[in-house]
């Protein structure tokens, strides 16, 4: 996987025959669907929780135009999943040749105007509903995006890329910066640095002390998420129920991990990691609304329930 949802998607061992034509049709699109897994567009709403999280913390709501930053989000979440498919075209056609690009459905050219499109759409967006800060840092985050999917995702330097663009989608969410913000986005990036490297090891298994890692990781990034400033009892409870949601969903995968680092087990603690976001996201917005986290959270359940339809990965 790709955009900044946190990882590499993982290869099929057994992907059967592969589906569709050999050459794309005229301009290159068989449908909306094929755009759809392109993007793998029912995975952004793992992202949306980002930038309510860098709201919440920084106390500023996202209200009037601030709405149109989890949309530029979004757009360059999805930009960043059609750029993946573009930059795994060849590896794609062996590993996973089901994937609109090796399957003829679209072709390569299609799929970067589709991320070329898409960045100057969550540009725009962020101009509009963050001002000149609002956009200076969607670029930031749009040149992560485009770093680490055409350079940095083979390398070991990986890891660090992707966490990059999800502290960097939660400052987009913020506003400005202080130390509460600051918490609330390296929350959000020592997760991303923990699960990507960790699905480095989906196809082959991994090393064990790189799933301690991924764990303790895991662990720092709940202590972060839940250990800022509340605005009352309620809100404390609130982070401290969805810290304990995300420690049960991502700790205990990760667990397996370590005592299986397998690529199967790997793969499943790799699913974890991405669902487990939007109860982390939710743990950092509760600390400042209730409403938010509760957003955030009902999240999770449409994605999975729209992943049956596009898959996420």
């Amino acid at each position: 996987m790709s955009g900044f949802s946190g990882l590499k998607t993982p290869a099929v061992l057994d992907c059967g025959p592969r589906p569709g034509p050999a050459h794309p049709g005229p301009g290159g699109f068989s449908g909306l669907k094929t755009v759809a897994e392109l993007v793998r567009a029912p995975a952004a709403l793992t992202v949306l929780g980002d930038t309510v999280a860098g709201a919440a913390a920084s106390g500023v709501p996202l209200r009037g135009r601030r709405l149109l930053l989890p949309l530029s989000s979004a757009a360059l979440y999805w930009a960043g999943m059609a750029l993946n498919d573009w930059a795994d075209r060849e590896l794609d056609a062996t590993e996973r040749p089901e994937r609109p690009i090796p399957s003829g459905r679209i072709s390569p050219n299609a799929a970067l105007a589709t991320a070329g499109a898409l960045t100057a759409a969550g540009l725009g967006l962020a101009g509009l509903g963050g001002g000149r800060r609002g956009l200076l840092t969607a670029t930031g985050l749009a040149a992560a995006v485009w770093a680490y999917d055409t350079v940095l995702k083979p390398t070991a330097a990986g890891p660090l890329g992707m966490a990059t663009c999800r502290t960097l989608d939660v400052l987009l969410g913020a506003g400005h910066t202080d130390r509460t913000v600051a918490g609330a986005a390296a929350a959000l990036g020592v997760h991303t640095l923990g699960v990507t490297a960790l699905s480095t090891g989906e196809v082959h298994g991994a090393h064990p002390n790189t799933a301690r890692a991924a764990l303790a990781t895991s662990g720092a990034a709940g202590a972060l998420a839940v250990s800022g400033p509340a605005r009352g009892r309620w809100h404390r409870l609130t982070s401290l129920a969805a810290g304990s949601g995300y420690a049960g969903m991502v700790g205990r995968a990760q667990a397996a991990a370590v005592a299986d680092p397998g690529a199967r087990t790997v793969r499943s603690a790799t699913k974890a990691g991405i669902h487990g976001m939007v109860p982390l996201q939710a743990a950092i917005a509760a600390r400042g609304s209730v409403v938010s986290a509760a957003l955030v959270a009902a999240a999770l359940p449409v994605a999975r329930l729209l992943s049956r339809r596009v898959s996420p990965t």
